[in-house]
């Protein structure tokens, strides 16, 4: 195993014995931190693959972090109020269901970003951040003047959805169901980074007019992993919103655009485990300085510009001193 290896290996295993560690010393708000962690890391994941494999610098995935965010709430609040979501031409009722509702998260951001993909891929550079942009910001104005679902307070769900077999109430064992699938989408993203897709993807990124000789199209690729991207983020927004049991229009801000961005950026643009050394690192500087002073910021964005300047390929690049490797 390579250095770069190694350091996913401990901070993998690392995740995973912080929260172990404050369950055996009673610490659950610690564990609800290790919690926010692999949640922000899912939508660093989700991504780091149009980012790091396309080259696609999305401003607009906080859509798609909403979107799970709020099918969450949408379906919850249903279940609880015990109201109908849709009663004609066929009856459609809330559920409190985890799978079912993450399976609604993930088909909901797939469609959208399928459809803002579309759209957007059309053009490229600025043009395509702009565009992103609008697309984010017009779901936050759209949630803003939803009152049905709480409009610009929010919307608040009074029970965590159930997992059959698991109280989800516990917080270990909704980290639990949060790690398992920050694992999952780890292990995907590493087989679509050596798969025939993810390598055509790449050379799309470096070099598209060679891929067209070959017959392949780079716009159905790009269009293939911001789909992808899309749908993983959802799903972390579902997640998200079920570890708060709180949905709001921030989801959709271009603030919660800017800071996934910035968890990937802080670890390392495509680096396998670069969203969850930038997601961790932030969620420590948050705790850690935030509770030093309200202008934590300013340390978070002088530590930025230093990784941009000075360690170009993040946290990651700079203890591994190598190229991106996806393994």
């Amino acid at each position: 195993m390579n250095r770069e290896g190694l350091i996913n290996a401990a901070l993998f295993l690392g995740l995973l014995a912080v929260p172990l560690w404050a369950y055996a010393a009673d610490e659950p708000f610690t564990i609800t931190l290790a919690t926010k962690v692999a949640i922000l890391a899912l939508a660093g994941v989700g991504l780091n693959i149009a980012l790091g494999l396309g080259g696609l610098v999305s401003l607009g995935h906080a859509a798609f972090f909403g979107l799970g965010g709020y099918a969450m709430g949408v379906l919850a609040s249903h279940a609880q109020d015990y109201s109908a979501l849709m009663e004609w031409p066929f009856v459609i009722e809330g559920t409190k269901s985890m799978p079912v509702i993450w399976l609604v998260a993930v088909l909901v951001s797939a469609l959208a970003a399928l459809a803002i993909g579309a759209l957007s891929l059309r053009t490229s550079g600025v043009y395509f951040i702009m565009i992103t942009l609008a697309f984010g910001q017009m779901f936050y104005y759209l949630s803003i003047s939803w009152p049905a679902y709480g409009g610009e307070d929010g919307l608040s769900i009074y029970v965590r959805n159930g997992f059959p077999g698991l109280n989800t109430l516990d917080p270990i064992q909704f980290f639990g169901i949060c790690f398992a699938l920050l694992a999952l989408a780890l292990w995907l993203n590493a087989r679509l980074a050596r798969s025939p897709f993810g390598l055509a993807l790449n050379a799309a990124r470096q070099v598209p007019m060679r891929v067209e000789t070959v017959g392949l199209s780079p716009f159905r690729l790009r269009l293939i992993a911001f789909t992808i991207s899309g749908a993983i983020t959802g799903l972390a927004g579902a997640l998200f919103a079920d570890l708060n049991r709180f949905v709001s229009p921030t989801m959709f801000s271009w603030h919660t655009s800017g800071e996934i961005m910035i968890f990937i950026i802080l670890g390392g643009v495509g680096r396998l485990y670069g969203p969850v050394a930038g997601a961790a690192l932030y969620i420590t500087l948050e705790h850690v300085l935030g509770g030093l002073s309200e202008f934590w910021h300013v340390y978070l964005g002088l530590l930025l510009l230093l990784v941009v300047l000075f360690a170009r390929g993040g946290l990651i690049g700079l203890l591994a001193g190598r190229k991106v490797a996806h393994d």
